[in-house]
């Protein structure tokens, strides 16, 4: 895909992995809308970027209607989705999670991202092209001990992803993940400050890269699934 010119939705775009996205796409030439919760944040980094503002909450019906109504107001079409808002907690052993864990991080990182991928792929398949990025984790890959809630919602992230590739391949949309492991981001601040870089540990413009690498080829191909890993985080 040429992405000059091109209109891309990066949801969660005011800090990290879709921040760094967003500003990389706007650099393309592309044509980018990001959302967040934090409306001062959001404000400052659309901004700062060149971004358009699209204040809302992946986790709620009414804001994601409020996205796509924005979007196609300002621009008349989509392109491409970053299917990037997330949220993390919930670390507990088994016997202590609640239904309320389950839901408080479920409603964005799996209805949340079902249901805006819903909307972008019937634009895609009127139009008969379009790219879906969605971001899960290395923890949809593995499980790990305290993981319960937020590992199987990116396991369930990935199993949407290889079913949307079914299901839009015929209509010359791709769907790809990305898997990235440990970014210093604000993810899972209460504050939502960001931590600083770590030397051996991934930032997220090393993500970035690799969803516009992903985005770039040619549209008669595409990376199912991309998993990135810092070499030596120890």
């Amino acid at each position: 895909m040429d992405l000059k010119g091109k209109v891309f939705l990066v949801t969660g775009g005011s800090s990290g992995i879709g921040k760094a996205t967003a500003l990389d796409l706007v650099t393309e030439g592309a044509q980018v809308a990001i959302t967040g919760r934090d409306l001062d944040k959001l404000n400052v980094v659309a901004k700062e970027i060149g971004a358009f503002a699209i204040h809302a909450d992946a986790s709620k019906d009414e804001d994601i209607d409020k996205m796509f109504d924005q979007l196609l107001a300002k621009y008349g079409r989509l392109d491409g989705l970053i299917n990037n808002a997330g949220v993390g907690g919930a670390w507990k052993e088994v016997d202590e999670i609640t239904r309320e864990d389950i839901d408080a991080i479920y409603q964005t990182n799996v209805y949340g991202a079902a249901l805006i991928g819903a909307r972008a792929a019937k634009l895609f398949k009127a139009q008969k092209s379009g790219a879906i990025v969605n971001i899960a984790s290395t923890a949809g890959v593995k499980g790990f001990a305290k993981g319960t809630v937020y590992a199987s919602s990116k396991f369930a992230l990935r199993g949407m992803t290889q079913c949307w590739q079914a299901e839009l391949r015929p209509h010359n949309v791709r769907v790809m993940l990305v898997n990235p492991s440990e970014v210093p981001t604000a993810f899972g601040q209460d504050s939502r400050e960001e931590r600083a870089d770590e030397a051996k540990k991934l930032s997220s413009s090393e993500i970035s890269h690799a969803i516009l690498s992903g985005l770039k080829m040619d549209d008669r191909g595409f990376i199912p699934e991309l998993t990135v890993w810092a070499t030596n985080p120890f």
